[in-house]
């Protein structure tokens, strides 16, 4: 497909690294490209960043038809950009797509149009550590009609956000808290693919974990109520008796991207991996015999969280001393070094732009 670009007339001034907050500035340009039945995916563009125009009756206002991915380019020491293991990303919003009956994209063209919008753009990549360029793509259905069907047309956009740490806390370890009273997801539902709706099911008990002094929520399964699953933003990862351990994908959980990372490499320093059933209940007797050293948390946010505190019912432990561990911390080093180019990325991780 051929490739428009509009140049945005005028150019908004940029943030200092050291200002950046998550997600609430956006660059000069965005990507869009739309959907019928009669041209397929169509009309990809490179235009100024601003507003789209919207019938009152589009379906994913009434019927949450849409999908979206999170990704990050990073600025090297040389100066160059680059994008930490994008085809995995693109790969999982066509899976998202396909969960939401929406129409499949070629993912060879939009990874083009992605980095041409990044290099559009790159002078809004921050050169801090701890500072990226986050990239949004998404699909949203367009069709004007408040009947329940999957809609006919679509507009694919992505846009791009300079953020800092995701957590106010930085690399300090979270606080979360584990519910019983609330469900994320189900098997056989849509946990596993990056919905708008699975993030709206989970905000009212955010905001409760919130008001109790807890930074996020940590989902037991939607059945038994008793076997961890993820983390609101996160991936969650157990160190006990020095094995790394991680819920199992199950159909309920989302597969990310860094989640896999953290395995790989792992799996590269021939660290023991268990991906399985874990329940609740086995984190805290651990924790009591001390067989637990470390939680923490993956995801492109935040890349590695370490966990500090958890809390279930009446029962809140500590995390070791409440500290980073070794391990949070050595994954953390090496997953930034590589996205950063400081540190050999393996083989397709690393997409200079």
């Amino acid at each position: 497909m051929e490739l428009t670009l509009t140049r945005a007339q005028e150019l908004k001034p940029h943030p200092k690294d050291d200002e950046l907050a998550f997600g609430t500035v956006f660059t000069d340009h965005m990507f869009n490209m739309d959907y019928s039945p009669e041209k397929g995916w169509h009309t990809p563009r490179i235009e100024p960043y601003g507003p789209f125009e919207l019938s009152p009756a589009s379906m994913v206002l009434h019927y949450g038809q849409a999908v979206f991915e999170g990704l990050k380019a990073y600025r090297t020491a040389s100066g160059g950009v680059q994008l930490y293991r994008p085809k995995k990303n693109l790969a999982r919003l066509n899976e998202s797509c396909r969960r939401l009956c929406i129409p499949e994209f070629n993912e060879e063209d939009l990874l083009d149009g992605l980095k041409q919008l990044v290099s559009l753009d790159q002078a809004w990549v921050p050169s801090t550590h701890g500072t990226s360029l986050y990239i949004r793509p998404f699909v949203i259905a367009t069709d004007p009609y408040v009947g329940l069907r999957s809609s006919h047309t679509y507009r694919l956009a992505i846009i791009l956000s300079p953020v800092g740490a995701y957590y106010p806390e930085g690399f300090n370890p979270v606080k979360i808290w584990v519910t019983r009273k609330y469900v994320r997801a189900v098997r056989g539902g849509v946990g596993h693919v990056k919905t708008a709706g699975n993030y709206a099911a989970s905000l009212y008990a955010t905001e409760e974990a919130h008001k109790e002094g807890y930074t996020q929520v940590l989902w037991l399964d939607g059945v038994e109520q008793k076997y961890v699953e993820e983390v609101g933003s996160m991936n969650i990862f157990f160190v006990i008796n020095n094995e790394l351990v991680t819920p199992a994908l199950n159909g309920s959980i989302l597969p990310g991207v860094t989640r896999d990372s953290v395995i790989e490499v792992a799996r590269s320093w021939d660290m023991p991996v268990a991906e399985r059933k874990i329940s609740i209940d086995e984190v805290f007797e651990a924790q009591k015999s001390g067989a637990l050293s470390e939680v923490f948390g993956s995801g492109t946010a935040a890349v590695i969280s370490p966990v500090g505190m958890i809390k279930c019912d009446d029962l809140e432990v500590t995390i070791g001393d409440g500290s980073a561990g070794p391990m949070s911390k050595k994954f953390f080093d090496t997953l930034t070094g590589i996205q950063y180019g400081d540190a050999p990325a393996p083989d397709g991780w690393i997409e200079p732009v």
